[in-house]
């Protein structure tokens, strides 16, 4: 069923900018309808349902009479005297702020079951090594910007200290301690996912934890539950999991995954940290997982300069040239 997004300014041309905006996003769940007057606005009210109406606050007296599930207003940063009555954005931001700050207040709304259902289970690629100083996510990163040229990526860190906000010098109002807790609280819902994801060219991504601790929030079995349910109601086609030293609590994580790409080294402690690993999968009888996990030798040297263009250095160094070579000799399908 078409779910409507209704939006009114009194700029004409704000509002068509915004919608079309909205319609290009793939896997938004809304089709984004501009109006240029109230008039056309209540016709069409009259025989359309319309989910969220996004509206000017000037307008907002005005609206008598239109039925929408959920009413939002868009403010030019003056005092709003209605903001207790629905949900106020500020409409000079851009458009992914405005479609988060959307989304959140649409979120607080009971969520029917059958909205998320978008299609088809996410490939879950899991990236895991029980060796360190292994390239492990800077290959991550680089097969997730190469796939996200081409497909719907999701990006999620695992690690404890990732490095990764810093990376890209990005600030972030939510992250993934804000979807665990939603999970803890039996809130969580794709919905509520759209509003904490973010892009960093191509990919998507959810921030990592502010705080190691929070990664406890969950067990790991719970931890695996959460992102296959990721996997199967966001509509993403590749789920991208950068899997930290999180111990024996790898393991459900890891088994969740439709391939698992480990980076190892050729030095002998490094080696015996793999052999131990597969000593332990393979006393814990997880035989399917033995199956899945490819072993790479990265291309790994130390040319690599100044952080604000690192990403640009993975993807066209190496390490870049390595990753689609990968990429082109075969993908993973999903599991149903």
């Amino acid at each position: 069923m078409e779910r409507i997004m209704a939006v009114y300014d009194v700029d004409p041309a704000y509002g068509a900018r915004f919608a079309d905006f909205v319609n290009q996003r793939e896997k938004t769940p809304f089709t984004a309808v501009p109006f240029s007057s109230l008039a056309k606005l209540k016709e069409f009210a009259k025989e359309h349902t319309i989910e969220i109406l996004l509206i000017d606050r000037g307008a907002l007296r005005e609206t008598e009479g239109i039925r929408a599930r959920q009413v939002i207003t868009l403010a030019d940063g003056e005092v709003v005297e209605l903001a207790e009555e629905c949900p106020v954005v500020y409409k000079y931001q851009s458009g992914d702020s405005i479609m988060r700050e959307v989304m959140a207040c649409y979120c607080k709304q009971p969520v029917e079951t059958q909205a998320a259902l978008l299609g088809a289970r996410a490939v879950v690629i899991g990236i895991y090594s029980p060796v360190n100083r292994c390239l492990k996510t800077s290959f991550a990163l680089t097969m997730g910007q190469l796939l996200a040229r081409n497909e719907r990526v999701l990006y999620i860190n695992l690690e404890e200290y990732s490095g990764f906000t810093r990376l890209i010098q990005a600030r972030h109002e939510q992250d993934l301690s804000d979807v665990l807790y939603l999970y803890r609280q039996g809130a969580y819902n794709w919905l509520k996912l759209k509003s904490i994801v973010y892009s960093w060219g191509g990919m998507d991504y959810i921030p990592p934890v502010r705080y190691a601790e929070d990664l406890n929030q969950v067990s790991p079995e719970d931890m695996a539950c959460l992102l296959d349910r990721i996997a199967r109601e966001s509509g993403y086609e590749k789920l991208l999991v950068d899997v930290g030293q999180m111990g024996r609590g790898a393991l459900p994580i890891l088994e969740n995954c439709d391939a698992v790409y480990m980076p190892v080294k050729d030095d002998c402690i490094s080696a015996a940290k793999v052999e131990e690993f597969d000593e332990y999968v393979k006393a814990a009888g997880s035989e399917l997982l033995q199956g899945r996990i490819h072993k790479l030798k990265l291309p790994y040297h130390n040319s690599f300069g100044r952080r604000d263009t690192y990403m640009e250095q993975l993807l066209w160094g190496e390490l870049g040239d390595y990753v689609r070579q990968l990429l082109r000799g075969g993908r993973p399908e999903a599991r149903g």
